[in-house]
């Protein structure tokens, strides 16, 4: 099992749909997320892409120098940049930050923001550009020299003469829900990840995927992106995610849900249909919370309970064959700590060793000591 944090470049906060306790995107804040995620034992980060977030690249370049174990799913996206170009950056970034680079593929699902990076293919014109871009992509960072004359993509000769560190290239992680995004999955990607559906409809997206993965002689992992709200008792869970909806206007709401239908995502249309803009009917599974999509694109579903009740779904989706969780949480440093303090304990190894990680003394005390000279008490964390 895979556990990663999120980086909030597209800013973070204490509420959805207002700037009421809202935090504004600097390096010092998120070097604090990088290096709480670091030091906790995260395995990485994911950081997202598009116009409403600062640029993944500059930022992962940023904070790698500033962090020792973590990684970096920074995003590529056929289409917008060259395939030789964008592979000769994730060499050096490889190479730069010791092999903690992660590639997450992004084909994109926003007509209007595509066409203002000058991309102006439709849907299935965009999956076909991708496997052009990833052919080329996985052969130059190879080695190869590679000479390619498709549809959408033509290079001669392209080439780095840099290799990345890790063999035989940093991992592709890639999400999407259509039938031509599961094919490009099972053709060339490693980490197929899907937003946060109920365990049904993951179970069956796994299965298509895998089964076409076969038919090319592949096999690909998985992962799930959601979001989490975790508090001690189950009531304070669902008290904090109905808090930070509290503030979201009918005028707010309407305005996201009119933004998402030009969306030509199938991915979005799913997550969308989770809640139908509506407010009264959020929990579409045990501890599944359809809230955040209601003014949030992409992953719009969170894990809401008590430690041992997220604990449980975590391993629902794990028994799937979900081996990465992507996870984030508002705001996005105190989420950190609250989630690895409360649910790590009940994960299985390394995670369940995790508890104090970072502190000087590693051998404890942990916590602060009690009248000048007595240790304090250690818990026990309960099995999920």
């Amino acid at each position: 099992m895979n556990v990663f944090w999120f980086l909030p470049t597209h800013g973070d906060g204490h509420l959805l749909g207002t700037s009421e306790g809202a935090r504004p995107v600097t390096l010092p804040y998120l070097k604090q997320v990088a290096q709480a995620a670091d030091s906790l034992g995260y395995y990485g980060v994911l950081i997202p892409t598009g116009r409403s977030c600062e640029d993944s690249w500059v930022v992962a370049s940023a904070l790698a120098p500033l962090t020792e174990r973590l990684r970096y799913l920074v995003a590529i996206r056929p289409g917008i940049i060259s395939p030789t170009v964008s592979a000769r950056m994730a060499a050096t970034l490889d190479r730069l930050s010791a092999g903690r680079l992660l590639i997450n593929v992004v084909t994109g699902g926003d007509p209007d923001e595509n066409r203002g990076d000058g991309l102006h293919l439709n849907h299935s014109e965009r999956y076909e550009a991708s496997g052009e871009f990833l052919h080329i992509w996985r052969r130059v960072l190879q080695g190869e020299a590679v000479d390619y004359d498709g549809k959408h993509l033509q290079v001669q000769n392209a080439k780095a003469l840099y290799p990345p560190v890790q063999k035989p290239y940093p991992p592709l992680y890639f999400g999407g829900s259509s039938d031509a995004a599961h094919e490009l999955a099972a053709e060339q990607v490693d980490v197929y990840l899907t937003w946060g559906e109920p365990p049904a409809a993951v179970a069956e997206k796994i299965a298509d995927v895998r089964a076409r993965a076969a038919k090319h002689g592949r096999t690909v992992k998985f992962g799930i992106r959601l979001h989490v709200i975790v508090r001690e008792t189950a009531e304070q869970a669902w008290q904090a995610a109905d808090k930070l909806i509290a503030n979201i206007s009918d005028e707010t709401l309407a305005a996201a849900q009119q933004s998402f239908s030009r969306f030509d995502s199938e991915g979005q249309r799913r997550m969308a249909a989770l809640h139908g803009g509506r407010r009264d009917q959020l929990e579409i599974y045990p501890n599944l919370w359809a809230g955040v999509g209601l003014v949030r694109g992409g992953a719009g579903t969170a894990l809401v309970g008590d430690p041992q009740q997220v604990a449980a779904r975590i391993k629902e989706y794990a028994d799937l064959g979900i081996e990465s969780f992507i996870f984030s949480g508002y705001p996005h440093l105190e989420e950190a700590y609250r989630f690895a303090e409360l649910v790590f304990p009940l994960l299985p190894e390394p995670y369940a060793s995790l508890a104090g990680r970072g502190v000087t003394n590693l051998s404890g005390p942990f916590g602060e000591m009690i009248a000048n000279d007595v240790l304090p008490t250690q818990a026990t964390a309960q099995p999920a």
